[in-house]
């Protein structure tokens, strides 16, 4: 057998060790939720100004895809991933140390943006090696990051016990070096440059069906990704928070985070098997529905069954919207591109998420409550729904006129 055939042995195998490089790798996003309270009680802030480091994240996130995937087209997942771990390590270093909530910011964003070589980057690498698999592939490699939600928040909250905020990123600093960089030698051979160029054909016949342009399908489809993750940031950003006002305590929103992440593994799950049937665009308009029913959901609820119901009806319903748009960006755009093109994407549904839990913040300064930040996402999510529903008409009539009669 070929090993560097698409859906081949080598390929399953470096989907594992990619799946093990995400969970590790972005925790890094997910830290600053767990110690979003105590940072808050610690220095004073507002809600809006203590939810300032994980929108710096975001940004940092945002942009380490769009840029890092740049690097991995060039030269390779490794080299990228290599790098990035070490920024990563430094970063937790510093934020351990950070006299202010500002300073802390800042940090956060070189974590975010290290953080990212874990995400849209390695989804753009395991994406190259799997063909008639792709979907399940992208899915696996994209639940690594809800793996790392769902697994690092209990697990540092059990490490840290009184030690408090600042030796969590101690450890987590050196959990990177430890184990991080030596995974990331593992991934050092590349797909043949003549398996992309066989991938071609086949985008280009999809996207010349939608009737848009390459660029203008990847900024509708970035455009998409705010809109979703504008929605998507309230529960997973304010959940501890929420608890907390409510009475229940950050112990038990983080244990509502991580049922919710574990919910969003198996929805990413079912939705790659979905894509590898239906395709990127249904799977994506499937998820982000459902996203939309379960926001509606939180609005009436108030007692501990039933946010605890409701955050595990959201993470299936919203797990797999992320990385349908990475399958979408593989089916109808140059697969030689695949690192910067999905880096883009991913940059704009961080963005939303940067917004989102910035904005859900403020309103809640601005209210008194969450109630409105929810109302909030569900408008956000209608704008993700109606371009997915025009990217599905126009193909559908792009397929009809051209049916023989």
């Amino acid at each position: 057998m070929n090993e560097t055939a698409p859906d081949s042995r080598y390929a399953w195998l470096r989907l594992v060790i990619t799946l093990l490089i995400a969970v590790v790798g972005n925790v890094g996003m997910w830290v600053v939720t767990v110690v979003m309270p105590e940072v808050q009680a610690e220095f004073g802030s507002s809600r809006a100004v203590a939810s300032l480091p994980y929108v710096t994240t975001m940004v940092g996130f945002a942009l380490g895809n769009f840029a890092i995937g740049r690097v991995v087209d060039r030269f390779g997942i490794t080299l990228a991933l290599t790098g990035a771990g070490l920024l990563i390590a430094v970063g937790y270093g510093l934020a351990a140390l950070s006299p202010s909530i500002w300073s802390l910011s800042l940090v956060q964003f070189l974590i975010g943006f290290g953080t990212a070589s874990c995400f849209g980057p390695l989804i753009a690498d395991i994406s190259q090696w799997f063909q008639k698999r792709r979907g399940i592939a992208v899915a696996i490699t994209a639940s690594g990051n809800y793996i790392s939600g769902a697994v690092w928040p209990g697990l540092l909250t059990w490490m840290a016990a009184d030690a408090g905020w600042r030796w969590m990123y101690l450890a987590l600093g050196v959990i990177t070096l430890a184990v991080l960089l030596p995974l990331a030698q593992l991934l050092r051979r590349r797909i043949p440059v003549d398996t992309l160029l066989q991938a071609e054909a086949l985008t280009q016949q999809r996207a010349a069906n939608t009737g848009f342009t390459p660029r203008q399908l990847q900024w509708l489809l970035g455009l998409a990704g705010i809109g979703c993750c504008v929605a998507m940031s309230m529960p997973q950003v304010h959940i501890v928070a929420l608890c907390v006002d409510m009475g229940f305590g950050a112990a038990v929103g983080a244990e509502m985070l991580s049922l919710m992440l574990l919910g969003g593994v198996v929805s990413r799950l079912i939705s790659g098997a979905l894509a590898d049937r239906l395709g990127g665009v249904r799977t994506l308009l499937i998820g982000s529905t459902l996203q939309a029913v379960a926001l509606f959901l939180y609005l009436p609820a108030g007692g501990l069954v039933s946010l605890y119901s409701i955050s595990l009806i959201f993470g299936l319903s919203q797990g797999g919207i992320v990385p349908s748009y990475a399958v979408i960006v593989r089916e109808y755009l140059p697969a030689k591109e695949a690192g910067a093109r999905v880096g883009f994407v991913m940059m704009m549904t961080i963005l939303g998420m940067a917004l989102g839990g910035w904005l859900s913040g403020a309103i809640y300064d601005w209210t008194g409550s969450y109630q409105w930040a929810f109302v909030n996402g569900i408008v956000w999510n209608g704008l993700n729904i109606a371009i997915m529903v025009m990217i599905v008409t126009r193909g559908n009539r792009a397929r009809g006129a051209t049916a023989p009669a």
